[in-house]
């Protein structure tokens, strides 16, 4: 059954106290949105074809003030991965509601408002990839990552994890790899964040998020050889395509056509899941590449003056770049390869 912790929860003002910045929604940017969602998951790995099996939402109004808190466990009708992580057994879930059972509850959380979680795009790839799973569609039109936004308020963190982004706003955390606490200390660290960029009237970094509408179960996982199938990899393993079967036509020039065989190689949060965003390129003929070089015809990214090792490389070689959209709208019309000599 669902369980609805909005009374056990702690209320987050009281820990966090009156922020710098805008107090009154007079001194508010108008341009800010108009409540959020912060959103934790707990998963049974990081893959593509992982589920999820707790999840939490604590919602917040447009200044960051507290309203609402829900907490669910997910049958993810699979081996349940790092328990000594998450600590969710197989028995712990069996009787918990499989994910098609809480989108409503969880739609409802969700629905006109902003979805926050830290590493935003694999919060959302893993709901996206849910909803699809459960013929539906997820109710979310932006989404935050408090990661970006700390980049953007130039916060003087040591790293990127949760746990320095909640020491640096003195937010205590009670059970790490608990959906529910995780949301928590988020929501807490979230707030003041929102106000220090709301005092210095930041541009926050929303990006659109597009629901998928398609989904094919990758084949299921072989067990581990000590019987887990959870492996531990990256959230996004490499997956082995066929070749390019055209020729690279070089660089990309900008203002005109994609031509097939162009290596293109993509960086940081896309809208679309990324996974369908390469299977796309593939399908125009072009060649998915997993690094930089020179020979990259094109880098697409939605964040160009990230330090991320990609962009650094097509800044040092001159690779051109494009954010998701254009090279959305190039992908309709790429023109067919150069015919061989032969």
């Amino acid at each position: 059954m669902l369980e609805d912790h909005s009374a056990a929860a702690p209320s987050i003002a009281p820990k966090i106290g009156r922020q710098p910045g805008p107090q009154t929604p007079a001194d508010w940017p108008a341009g800010y949105p108009q409540g959020y969602a912060v959103v934790d998951v707990e998963t049974t790995g990081l893959a593509r074809d992982d589920r999820i099996i707790s999840a939490a939402v604590y919602q917040l109004d447009a200044q960051g003030e507290f309203q609402d808190s829900w907490y669910t466990l997910v049958n993810p009708q699979r081996d349940p991965g790092p328990v000594w992580i998450h600590g969710l057994t197989s028995a712990v879930l069996q009787d918990a509601p499989l994910f098609p059972e809480i989108v409503p509850e969880l739609s409802a959380r969700l629905a006109d408002r902003v979805l926050v979680a830290h590493n935003a795009m694999f919060d959302w790839s893993m709901l996206a990839r849910e909803y699809a799973r459960a013929a539906a569609v997820a109710p979310v039109r932006q989404r935050l990552c408090t990661i970006a936004l700390s980049k953007e308020l130039d916060l003087p963190l040591p790293n990127h994890k949760l746990e320095s982004l909640a020491a640096h706003y003195g937010v205590i955390q009670e059970q790490a790899h608990h959906a529910l606490d995780d949301a928590r200390v988020l929501a807490e660290a979230f707030r003041p964040s929102l106000h220090r960029a709301a005092q210095a009237n930041v541009r926050l970094p929303l990006l659109s998020c597009q629901p998928l509408t398609e989904w094919s179960d990758a084949p299921a996982p072989r067990a581990h050889p000590t019987g887990s199938s959870y492996r531990p990899t990256s959230w996004r393993p490499a997956r082995k395509r066929p070749a390019c079967p055209y020729p690279n036509p070089g660089r990309y020039e900008p203002g005109g056509r994609l031509v097939q065989g162009m290596r293109v190689a993509f960086s940081g949060d896309t809208s679309v899941d990324r996974e369908l965003l390469e299977d796309r390129a593939v399908e125009a003929g072009l060649h998915v590449a997993t690094s930089v070089s020179r020979l990259t015809s094109l880098l697409v990214t939605n964040d160009p003056d990230a330090r991320t090792s990609k962009a650094v490389k097509a800044a040092s070689f001159g690779t051109p770049v494009l954010d998701e959209a254009a090279f959305m709208q190039l992908l309709r019309d790429v023109q067919p390869a150069a015919p061989t000599s032969g």
